[in-house]
Formats: C-alpha cells, sequence, structure tokens
C-alpha cells in the first residue's frame, strides 16, 4: 500500500499564525514553495498560505504584508491527511475539497506536503488523469 508519507515532499515548514506576509513571502522564496502551512499558538494547522493569497488577498487590496498576519489570512476549515493514509485517501481529500496542496501529519506534527508534483511523480497517468479532472473540471 502507498501512503502519503510515501509521496509526501518530506521537510515542510510552519509559518506562525503571529508571522507578517512580507516574511511569509520570504521563508516561500527560501524554500522554493508557493505555499505554508499556517500554525496556530500551539502548533496545530489553522490554514494555509499561499503566494498568491498575499497577492490577491493582501498586495491587491491595497493592504501592507508587512502589517497582515499569516492568521489574517487563514479561512475555513484547513485540510490535512495523516502520514499512514491510503493515496486514494489522499486523492479522494484533494478531490473532494479541490485543493492542490496537503498537509501531511503524523502525531500531531506536521511532517511533510503534498503538492501536484508529487502525485506527478508517484502516481499512474490514470490517477493522474482522474485527479486532475476532479480537481480543475469542475466549476
Amino acid at each position: 500500500m502507498t501512503t502519503a508519507k510515501d509521496i509526501m515532499h518530506p521537510g515542510a515548514q510552519w509559518i506562525p499564525a503571529h508571522e507578517t506576509l512580507d516574511r511569509a513571502a520570504q521563508l516561500m522564496r527560501e524554500l522554493n514553495v508557493g505555499a505554508l502551512p499556517i500554525a496556530d499558538s500551539d502548533e496545530r494547522l489553522c490554514g494555509i498560505l499561499t503566494d498568491r493569497d498575499i497577492v490577491v488577498g493582501c498586495v491587491a487590496m491595497g493592504h501592507d504584508p508587512s502589517r497582515v498576519t499569516a492568521g489574517d489570512m487563514a479561512q475555513g476549515t484547513p485540510r490535512w491527511v495523516d502520514a499512514g493514509a491510503d493515496v486514494d485517501e489522499v486523492l479522494h481529500e484533494m478531490q473532494d475539497h479541490q485543493i492542490r496542496r496537503l498537509p501531511v501529519i503524523e502525531n500531531k506534527r506536521l511532517v511533510g506536503m503534498i503538492s501536484e508534483a508529487d502525485l506527478a511523480r508517484h502516481l499512474s497517468e490514470d490517477q493522474i488523469a482522474s485527479w486532475v479532472e476532479q480537481v480543475y473540471a469542475r466549476g
């Protein structure tokens, strides 16, 4: 059985909810990623911040990214998957919620992220085609 831990990109990092968006952008650049899980004061997942969130939700709205925090941008219920989850559960979670990045949690700690690139590296062409149809084809 292929698990989330088998296909994830290990070493993902949190951004604390109190951290500003300019610092989040710097961290994204340093890590060469487009998204960061947001952690509350108890190091629990409270959202995911994307580079697009920073641009569209902050900069384009005329806000100062040095004054807006990652926590200010956290919306909705964050989605995640357990490290031991079967790849079918990973695909189901991403398809049902039309998400392209999924944090992987083990023993209540962030251990990795699954992105589209990770899926492409580890899944069959049929699995990828089905996932793309489900995530991108919905209106």
